[in-house]
């Protein structure tokens, strides 16, 4: 339509230089049409202004006016001057998609059928009447082809940075006028590079996109993400986080299944919500015992799905047999002290040390390592206390500690980055003066100044939102009946006034105390390296002493809990991989933190990595210290197998080891092909509009021939297009004057 009414496409206009091809000045222009316009209202004022009344003279002077301005402006022959490329002397480039995702199907026709038949159906042709053409195939590498037999499908991965980046490069020698880009968007290596689209601006190569595939997949659901830790303690409760959406099927059940080794864990049956809305959840597993363990989360395939292959996803966990230590100091005897110590005798791989003040000068020690660890009391030195990976305080006095150990236990959270937890008591929080300590700014409440606090009256428990979504008091798997079982635990025989939360804090759990009111239970927060948390309630053993003896709420509220302050707590060598997940590369970066017995940064060390992969795959590499972090080493590494890997990072000080630490990682190819497998229209879109070109779709690439003449990218020529001669321009002035006759028969002015 544009181009009948403008003789020349839209996209011609928006690349020429307007100017008026008589040579005239633009001023002379101006000037003779105002004095026309001027000469035209005067006349007609003269001959018709006692005939018509009111100001309609004025309408007839107008489009008088505009007749004569259309005349004038038609002689001054306005035209475009536009860079065009010159016929047969320029390449274009056509690149077809050529990944596995370019295989979906839509209306029985998969996407890479449709470009096949887009380009056979005469656009080629039409390209090549006027141009050099050459066509390439686009995957993991940019691969120049004869025939469109060669688009088969099979590339596992869509690299369209590198391909144009390839691109760019063959341009230095060739004459390339502009690239056309088939493909659906899919770019499963991170998107298009900003270092790519300079080095495209600074050629002024402009690229067209054709975009092919449905933006949005109509009966499709997709696992995004499977949240796991990196590394868990043998036997223990983990959490798989599974992040899905669909498209079509709202309202409908779907059934989540998580695997351990090939073997099924756990699974449940979810409602679906929204169209397009991520939605998580949450099934629980058992660690098992030490080792790489492979865990996958799928969903069953729903009916009619068009895009099975990406209802799953894979990570690996590092189990590890750890031991870590917890020091618990509790200034009186108490029965919370005594439940506590029996809930974790079941735990394998959490060791409790107590100091249990019997009196004011004397300590009960449980769980040393030997007969002289605590023996002067708590640790005046960080490199004992640091031994532990969690830290608990009881109903004990802020003033038992000297400044020295205060400093210590706030170092603990911060630069050893363990979990301390403050407990209640009739020594505790406020009434233990710890509101003006040193260590208050780490405690997540905002303790009172007032003493009174700890009342030995019945509580109940109540999970907050955020305690609804958390794994530290799952009791049970299933959310809703979690909730519900809190709501039933036996009241707690006591409960301590804390203060409202800091601004960054978590309340987990509410205590409802039958003297009305509520006040935060279970309040936890990041401090430095590390995490702290209060337990505002010293009650607890009434869980287990009022319910059935096979009742395992008690011990697992514990068990739960004291892992969740130490499993984080990193060791002195704390390693960990970029991505634990490769998609189709390899490329990976190393990054080791690596700490002194006190955890001071130590950059004068020698750190490597050793490395086992798939086939027999093994490598060696030295791990460089950061110029810019003290105590960081880093290196990168290509993995060249799809497979597991296990990397043990070694740190030496001279001969001397300091210790090591273990991580695993797993690289998949021809998976990310499957993920996002709807059109990414934005990623097209902004490739052209950034390099000067046009996104189409197939029923639009028709102009597309046409569009591609009109570069400023190899061989080029300034053409001038006049446009005197627009329909639109004889359109209006014909019904300029059509509509002055009108007008003046109406009123009586012929």
């Amino acid at each position: 339509m544009f181009e009948s009414l403008f003789l020349y496409p839209y996209r011609l206009f928006t690349k020429g230089e307007f100017l008026f091809a008589s040579g005239w000045p633009v001023w002379l222009l101006v000037f003779v049409s105002l004095a026309l316009v001027a000469a035209v209202g005067y006349l007609v004022f003269k001959q018709h202004g006692d005939n018509l009344k009111g100001r309609r003279w004025i309408a007839i002077a107008a489009l008088q006016g505009v007749v004569l301005c259309l005349v004038l402006f038609m002689l001054w022959r306005p035209a475009l001057r536009v860079t065009a490329l010159k016929p047969q002397q320029n390449v274009i480039a056509v690149v077809v998609d050529d990944s596995r995702s370019m295989l979906l199907k839509q209306e029985d026709l998969s996407r890479i059928e449709s470009a096949k038949q887009l380009l056979t159906g005469g656009l080629l042709d039409k390209m090549k009447s006027r141009f050099q053409v050459r066509v390439y195939r686009a995957g993991e590498n940019l691969e120049r082809i004869q025939t469109l037999d060669a688009v088969t499908g099979n590339q596992n991965t869509t690299h369209l940075g590198g391909s144009m980046k390839q691109m760019m490069e063959e341009s230095a020698s060739l004459p390339i006028g502009a690239v056309v880009l088939l493909s659906d968007g899919s770019d499963n290596s991170g998107g298009m590079e900003a270092e790519t689209l300079g080095e495209i601006r600074r050629r002024r190569i402009p690229i067209h996109t054709v975009g092919f595939g449905a933006e949005k997949l109509s009966k499709d659901i997709e696992v995004i993400d499977l949240d796991v830790p990196l590394r868990a303690l043998s036997d223990s409760r983990i959490g798989a986080a599974v992040t899905f959406r669909h498209y079509g099927y709202k309202g409908q059940k779907a059934k989540i299944g998580l695997m351990a080794d090939d073997k099924i864990v756990s699974s449940r049956e979810v409602a679906l919500g929204e169209d397009g809305t991520p939605q998580t959840e949450t099934l629980l597993f058992n660690a098992g015992l030490a080792g790489a363990r492979n865990v996958k989360a799928s969903v069953v395939k729903l009916p009619d799905e068009e895009n099975a292959s990406n209802n799953a996803q894979t990570r690996l966990i590092n189990v590890e047999s750890l031991k870590p230590r917890i020091l618990y100091v509790e200034g009186e005897p108490k029965w919370d002290f005594k439940f506590i110590r029996r809930a974790l005798e079941g735990d394998r791989n959490l060791q409790l040390t107590t100091m249990l003040r019997t009196t004011q000068n004397k300590i009960y020690r449980q769980g040393v390592e030997d007969p002289k660890e605590l023996e002067q009391g708590f640790p005046v030195k960080e490199e004992d206390l640091f031994k532990f990976s969690g830290l608990m305080i009881g109903g004990i006095e802020a003033s038992w500690f000297t400044p020295q150990q205060q400093a210590m236990i706030k170092n603990f959270a911060d630069r050893r980055g363990g979990g301390v937890m403050f407990l209640a008591g009739r020594g505790a929080l406020s009434d233990g003066g710890w509101a003006a300590s040193s260590v208050a700014e780490m405690i997540p409440v905002s303790l009172t100044d007032r003493k009174g606090t700890f009342h030995r009256d019945p509580a109940t428990a109540e999970l907050t939102e955020a305690g609804r979504d958390s794994l530290i008091v799952r009791i049970e798997e299933d959310p809703k009946r979690n909730e519900d079982r809190w709501k039933k635990l036996p009241f707690m025989a006591n409960y301590q006034e804390t203060g409202p939360a800091k601004p960054g804090a978590t309340v987990l759990v509410d205590a409802l105390p039958t003297s009305k009111g509520r006040h935060p239970l279970l309040v936890t927060q990041r401090y430095g390296r590390g995490r702290s948390v209060v337990f505002a309630s010293s009650g607890t053993w009434r869980w287990q002493m009022s319910q059935d003896v096979k009742d395992l709420s008690h011990e697992l509220f514990w068990q739960q809990g004291l892992r969740w302050l130490v499993t984080e707590t990193p060791p002195q060598i704390s390693a960990a991989p970029s991505k634990q997940l490769l998609l189709d590369d390899g490329n990976v970066e190393f990054r080791a933190d690596v700490r002194d017995k006190a955890y001071n940064p130590v950059s004068a060390a020698t750190v490597e990595a050793r490395i086992l992969g798939p086939g027999g795959v093994s490598a060696m590499l030295t791990l460089t210290p950061d110029a810019n972090q003290a105590g960081i080493f880093t290196s990168k590494w290509d993995a060249p197998k799809a497979g597991s890997y296990i990397v043990e990072v070694l740190a030496k000080n001279g001969k001397e080891e300091m210790g090591r630490d273990v991580f695993t990682m797993i690289r998949q190819d021809g998976v990310a092909e499957s993920f996002h497998a709807e059109q990414n229209r934005q990623l097209l879109e902004g490739l052209s509009r950034q390099t000067g070109g046009n996104y189409y779709t197939p029923a639009t690439a028709k102009s597309l021939p046409d569009d591609i003449a009109y570069s400023e990218a190899g061989i080029t020529t300034r053409e001038t297009k006049e446009l005197w001669n627009m329909p639109a321009l004889l359109m209006a002035l014909f019904g300029a004057k059509a509509a002055e006759w009108l007008l003046r028969r109406r009123w009586g002015a012929v």
